[in-house]
């Protein structure tokens, strides 16, 4: 039996919401809110505000009309299939995304997937986003860059990192060699200039060989050694190596 009381918070109330670098509908997605995240309103203006995420603290510009005060019950379901259909006690149908908060009576539990955190699971997560389309600031199945796509499966496996990719690369072990690496570590690449641009989840296959899931033109699968990531069906280095962490042990 689940108890219940209700609280007042500041939370998403759509499906995705998106947070812009300047208050306007044409400025650039800077990162995206899933409905029930809870959020700090900043700065508030006629239209829009500036809010911070509680979760991983991201900052950015909201349309006043996608968040609001609401009446949430205390024990609550982060969804983890890519897309689920819920129902609220209104009888309004939502489609969410992985990661989206919801009360525990909108959530068909049958249709959740547990993940357990551990290499397997990390693995298994992140095949599920494959051929999810590249979306910069995106962080669903429905379009994702290449962070969002890392914070969202580490995300379901328990573990909470930054929105950013040079802000993952601050944290965890660095791992010296690729042939230390093991499923789950995050490996990171830098441009011409030194700075971190790219990141991706590190997999070690059955027969040994490294490879990795990223989301670059889409979330795909390719090779992975000391030089980078090498485009299979490209047959090229898209991405040079800078740095591997293990961020969980």
């Amino acid at each position: 039996m689940y108890l219940y009381f209700w609280f007042m918070n500041d939370r998403i109330i759509v499906a995705i919401a998106p947070l812009r670098r300047e208050p306007s509908d044409k400025s650039e997605m800077v990162s995206q809110a899933l409905m029930g995240e809870e959020l700090l309103v900043l700065e508030r203006q006629e239209k829009w505000s500036m809010i911070r995420l509680m979760n991983d603290g991201y900052e950015g510009w909201m349309d006043n009309k996608q968040f609001g005060l609401c009446e949430q019950e205390e024990f609550v379901v982060e969804l983890s299939a890519p897309i689920t259909r819920c129902v609220n006690l209104r009888g309004e149908v939502f489609w969410l995304p992985a990661a989206s908060v919801v009360p525990q009576s909108w959530a068909p539990g049958e249709s959740q997937q547990r993940w357990s955190g551990d290499a397997a699971s990390i693995e298994q997560c992140a095949r599920t986003f494959l051929n999810a389309p590249y979306l910069w600031g995106g962080r669903t199945i429905l379009g994702m860059d290449c962070s969002g796509l890392t914070q969202l499966v580490m995300r379901l496996n328990g573990t909470s990192i930054p929105r950013d990719a040079y802000q993952q690369a601050e944290i965890g072990t660095t791992i010296s060699f690729v042939e230390e690496v093991r499923t789950g570590d995050l490996a990171f690449f830098d441009n011409a200039e030194g700075k971190i641009i790219h990141v991706g989840i590190v997999i070690r296959n059955a027969n040994g060989e490294v490879e990795i899931i990223h989301a670059s033109g889409k979330v795909r699968e390719d090779a992975l050694d000391h030089q980078g990531i090498f485009n299979k069906e490209q047959s090229v280095y898209s991405h040079k190596l800078r740095i591997i962490k293990r961020i969980v042990d």
